[in-house]
């Protein structure tokens, strides 16, 4: 089962980051959370758990104008919000991976008419910010 869009870049870390998060808000998505595994890893369990997952941040997007559409049809959509957007490198890799949830996943969940309307805009705009990292970097 295929759950996630994907991109892969040729850029170093730290651009990779700051792209996706640019390229995120181009298409009207905030981060309301960002979390840092290495750096969690890192000081919950040690040096040799932060290095096994490389750098690798998990950030929580959401745009406000779709969550309201989803929302008041089916309030219990909110446990899937917000979308989470990973960048990941390890540590010997030559690229750098991000993957957000495919939208369709609510679907799956759900019968609501307007939460499938809302999954299907989200899914565009995610799949225009991955395409967009992918011509950022040609």
């Amino acid at each position: 089962m295929t759950y996630t869009l994907t991109a892969t870049v040729d850029l170093p870390w730290t651009e990779a980051l700051d792209r996706t998060r640019d390229a995120l808000s181009a298409q009207g998505f905030g981060i309301l959370t960002e979390i840092n595994v290495r750096s969690t890893f890192e000081a919950k369990l040690g040096a040799e758990a932060a290095d096994a997952v490389g750098d690798y941040v998990i950030l929580g997007a959401c745009n406000p104008a779709l969550a309201s559409r989803a929302l008041p049809a089916e309030p219990e959509i909110g446990a899937l919000l917000p979308c989470n957007v990973v960048v990941r490198r390890n540590k010997d890799a030559a690229v750098t991976t991000i993957e957000a949830i495919d939208p369709q996943t609510m679907v799956q969940l759900s019968e609501t008419p307007a939460v499938k309307e809302v999954a299907d805009d989200a899914g565009t705009r995610l799949r225009a910010a991955l395409a967009g990292l992918n011509e950022a970097t040609e």
